[in-house]
């Protein structure tokens, strides 16, 4: 089993960057690709980014292509998202998530963080 801790979202002004992170606990971190989803009030969850095993595929909505970076490093069984250029429709909650599978639809992933707060002010 894995348990997923988000950090690093805030308030950011529109053009801004913010970093999140996502900590796993266990020993088979590698094991998973990881990715992350948002969701914004009254709107469905939504795929963002995902990342394979060992960090040498990845894959990104097209909104995000150009602005967001997923990575990980599986020595600190953590994987990141670094957000740049962001405008305040990228305001959501975001949440990452575990899966054996590499797969950008939410119901492929068992495992899922409690979410970290990111709000982009115009």
């Amino acid at each position: 089993q894995v348990q997923l801790v988000e950090s690093g979202g805030g308030l950011v002004q529109a053009g801004g960057s913010l970093r999140l992170s996502c900590a796993a606990s266990g020993r088979t971190f590698s094991s998973y690709a990881m990715a992350w989803f948002r969701q914004a009030p009254g709107k469905e969850r939504e795929f963002v980014a995902v990342i394979s095993w060992r960090g040498g595929s990845t894959y990104y909505a097209d909104s995000m292509k150009g602005r967001f970076t997923i990575s990980r490093d599986n020595a600190k069984n953590t994987v990141y998202l670094q957000m740049n250029s962001l405008k305040p429709e990228d305001t959501a909650v975001y949440y990452c998530a575990a899966t054996n599978l590499y797969s950008t639809s939410s119901f492929e992933y068992d495992y899922w963080g409690q979410g970290t707060q990111v709000t982009v002010s115009s």
